[in-house]
């Protein structure tokens, strides 16, 4: 019988089936497998997380060999075990794997099976193939949604409380901190620290001696490895340190001292390792001082590393004595000239003052010894001389007896005192007896408290009659209040109040507030001097020259003032044929700030000596008396000024005139040569004028004037007063006419007339003077002490008429000829800078 088109196999059909049927066989044996080797794979993966964790986290690293090692068995045992439960392992079979897609897919009377399965041989007939192939066709048509299965490996119904989750949380944390710096490595288990950890070992050696040396530090590192020990020669109190990087840890150092032989262990400090830092290179620090000559051995166990000798260099104390007898200067400050000697230069000095005469049973001073720092020498330097002036006379011990002993201490606080001396503490003059008196009060009062009766029953004696012992009521009311203080004291404070006003009151007798400007120098010279032996920073050494410079001013203002006053003060002053001038002083103060700012302290400290010794000279004037003689000359010395004031305002007079010629309308273009003047309106020029006129008028009322006075004294005026007066006529004529250039002319011979009137005037005087005390005293002192310590001309000589002006010699004018040719043909040159060609004119404007 024919089979039908629907009975017949298609075989592609059945080709894609079977492909299809095969895939989903592949994925079911796949998830049984798993399912089945999971469980059974689970333990050793724990176990080899768990190693992996631990290598992350670095604990192999951190444990010693021993431990590691057992916990290395442990793991390795773990492993092993984990290992058994594979041997129950069996393959998926065929037929449970087709039973297997039938169970996921619920199909019933196995189809999947039904694909491959075949009849027995005794239903081999035609009949029962077709009829078996009909039952696998329509077995076939229920697989066309096939689908695998998921495996299932019921390791929850085997760990129900999830510690296997622990495992993996662990991996990742450890993982991540792996990255870390102290993360470790699965070498680290397999690694020995004996080994590993030992990391060679960096030394680092050094020594430092004192600051006060000078000397800087020695490396020692520099020469190890030589086959004998390197010896060093360092001072005394050296620090030696020692710093070892890496090794075993065990490092120890000991110094050997050379003459007791005793071995002395130096202690590490605390190890210094950060907390990034591993173990195997954590520093040991060593740190000692070199006192005695000696070895230095740095061992790691029982194997020497390194050895140093040294041989220490003693630092022995300093010296100081007298070079000179203390000696009071021209100011009355005290003069110490000294010599210091030290290895590496003194650190300080200072000179130390007892009472030399026994006080009182239970005497009760007020004031503690005076202080007087010394100046040190140059430190390494050959000079060991030095000198110090202080000024000690407004302490209350001036003019007592002391025992002066000179003191030195060197960086190693090693002192050494000199020999003592018994001197008289140098004290001001006072020239006033009441100052002196009131001085001497202060004094007892200061040197013993318990006096104070005594200084009240003085005062009492001195304002028993004011009318006689007081020209002045305001220094009677002065002491009387000074008493009255002395009188409610009632503790040491108020009476050292009492002592201080005694001072003031004593000096307002003697020169009034001119002690205030020599007050005020001295403590600026005294700061600037702590200054720089503090090293004090550049902008408080300029506040500190500005304060000296302002001080310096106020100082010369008011001793100008007072040898105005008293003109002979200057000519009693001495100066060793020097003179000094106000620029040298200003040129010496720059010079002093230059130094102080550079560095030079010690050159800078020479140079406030200097500058203070010349002050002292300047000063001395103030302490000495008025000439009485001198008074009959006061009137000539008036006249001489006022033939000075004179000639200045007839110069000032022709400059005026000539700077108003310049400017007078229709001098455009020189105006514009000389500078950027405005050009006045014709108005403005004859009111100039006009004003000149009067002035000058005024000049000649006042020559006249003059003349009658010196013709009142016995003087007879000379030709050139009289020519002086006639030039003086035509130039005020002159500016009356608006003639600027002809009046200048004529104001010039006024000058030169009035200098030769000057001269003769001179002459004149100096004979009636040589005629009243002596030719040959007065000649003598004329040339001695022709001009002051500041380079002006003696008040006894006049003004400077300009007669002590040098003339430049031939050499000078050429040398100047050729500078103002350089500068012209320069400002020729028109690819000069414009800066250059600003500068170059202005230096033809000052000619």
């Amino acid at each position: 019988m024919a089979e039908t088109g629907e009975n017949r196999t298609n075989p592609a059909v059945e080709r894609g089936l079977l492909a299809r049927l095969g895939r989903t066989r592949a994925a079911v044996r796949g998830a049984i497998v798993i399912e089945r080797l999971w469980p059974l794979v689970l333990p050793l993966l724990v176990v080899a997380s768990l190693f992996l964790s631990l290598s992350w986290l670095g604990v192999f690293r951190l444990m010693p060999d021993w431990a590691r090692m057992l916990l290395l068995g442990f793991l390795a045992l773990a492993s092993v075990a984990a290992l058994y439960p594979l041997r129950f392992y069996r393959s998926p079979k065929s037929a449970e794997i087709d039973r297997r897609i039938e169970h996921a897919n619920r199909l019933e009377h196995a189809p999947v099976l039904t694909q491959t399965d075949q009849l027995s041989q005794a239903a081999q007939g035609p009949f029962a193939q077709a009829l078996w192939r009909e039952h696998q066709k329509r077995m076939a048509a229920r697989l066309n949604r096939l689908s695998g299965d998921m495996p299932r490996a019921r390791v929850p119904e085997r760990d129900p409380w999830g510690l296997r989750a622990i495992a993996a949380l662990l991996l990742v944390v450890a993982f991540a901190f792996s990255f870390g710096p102290l993360g470790g490595s699965p070498r680290d288990a397999f690694r020995s620290h004996a080994s590993a950890d030992v990391v060679p070992a960096r030394i680092d050696a050094w020594v430092t001696p004192p600051a006060y040396t000078g000397r800087a530090p020695l490396f020692l590192s520099a020469r190890m490895g030589e086959e004998e020990a390197p010896v060093f020669e360092v001072p005394e109190g050296s620090a030696v340190a020692v710093r070892v990087t890496g090794g075993a840890g065990d490092e120890t150092l000991s110094y050997l001292d050379a003459h007791t032989g005793e071995a002395l262990a130096i202690e590490p400090a605390a190890a210094s390792a950060d907390a990034n830092t591993p173990a195997s290179t954590t520093a040991r620090q060593f740190a000692g001082t070199l006192d005695a000559d000696g070895m230095l051995t740095l061992q790691s166990g029982s194997s020497e590393l390194q050895r140093w000798a040294f041989n220490v260099i003693p630092d022995d104390p300093p010296a100081i004595r007298f070079a000179d007898e203390p000696k009071r200067a021209i100011n009355g400050a005290l003069e110490l000239a000294y010599e210091v000697e030290d290895d590496y230069g003194a650190a300080s000095a200072e000179a130390v003052f007892e009472q030399a005469e026994p006080q009182a049973t239970g005497a009760r001073p007020l004031y503690e010894a005076p202080e007087m720092p010394l100046v040190l020498p140059r430190r390494n330097g050959r000079d060991i001389a030095a000198r110090t002036s202080l000024d000690l006379t407004e302490h209350p011990w001036a003019g007592t007896r002391v025992n002066l002993t000179l003191e030195a201490l060197d960086g190693a606080e090693q002192r050494a005192r000199s020999e003592t001396k018994e001197i008289v503490l140098p004290e001001r003059p006072f020239a006033n007896p009441l100052a002196r008196a009131v001085v001497e009060q202060r004094r007892i009062l200061a040197l013993d408290a318990n006096r104070k009766g005594r200084v009240l029953d003085l005062i009492d004696a001195i304002t028993l009659r004011p009318e006689d012992t007081f020209d002045n009521p305001s220094h009677y009311l002065g002491i009387m209040a000074a008493r009255t203080r002395l009188v409610m004291a009632d503790s040491d404070e108020a009476l050292r109040n009492v002592a201080d006003y005694l001072w003031e009151i004593a000096l307002t007798i003697e020169d009034g507030a001119l002690s205030a400007a020599e007050r005020r120098l001295r403590q600026a010279q005294e700061a600037l001097k702590q200054a720089l032996e503090n090293g004090a920073s550049d902008e408080e050494i300029e506040e500190l020259m500005a304060e000296l410079r302002e001080a310096m001013r106020d100082f010369l203002r008011e001793f100008a003032e007072r040898a105005q006053r008293n003109p002979d003060m200057a000519m009693q002053m001495p100066m060793d044929g020097q003179e000094l001038s106000q620029s040298d002083l200003e040129r010496m103060m720059d010079q002093l700030e230059n130094l102080a700012r550079s560095g030079a302290r010690d050159q800078a400290m020479e140079m406030l000596q200097q500058l203070q010794e010349m002050m002292n000279n300047l000063q001395a004037g103030n302490q000495q008396q008025m000439n009485p003689g001198e008074g009959e000359q006061s009137e000539m010395r008036r006249q001489m000024d006022e033939l000075g004031e004179l000639m200045r305002r007839q110069q000032e007079t022709m400059n005026e005139t000539f700077r108003l010629d310049q400017m007078q309308p229709g001098q455009e273009g020189q105006q514009g040569q000389q500078g950027q003047q405005r050009p006045m309106t014709p108005e403005e020029f004859a009111e100039a004028m006009r004003q000149l006129q009067e002035g000058q008028g005024q000049l000649q009322r006042d020559l006249e004037a003059l003349k009658r006075s010196l013709e009142g004294m016995g003087m007879e005026p000379g030709e050139g007063f009289g020519d002086a007066g006639e030039a003086m006529g035509r130039a005020e004529g002159a500016l009356g006419d608006q003639q600027g250039e002809r009046a200048v002319g004529e104001q010039g011979q006024a000058l030169e007339a009035l200098r030769r009137g000057a001269q003769d005037m001179m002459q004149q005087m100096m004979q009636a003077m040589q005629g009243e005390q002596g030719g040959s005293e007065e000649g003598g002192r004329q040339q001695s002490s022709d001009r002051d310590p500041l380079g002006r001309p003696r008040a006894t000589t006049g003004p400077d008429f300009g007669d002590s002006v040098q003339v430049p010699d031939e050499v000078d004018v050429q040398r100047a000829r050729r500078i103002l040719e350089e500068i012209r043909r320069r400002l020729g040159n028109a690819l000069s800078p414009e800066l250059e060609r600003n500068y170059l004119e202005r230096l033809l404007e000052m000619r």
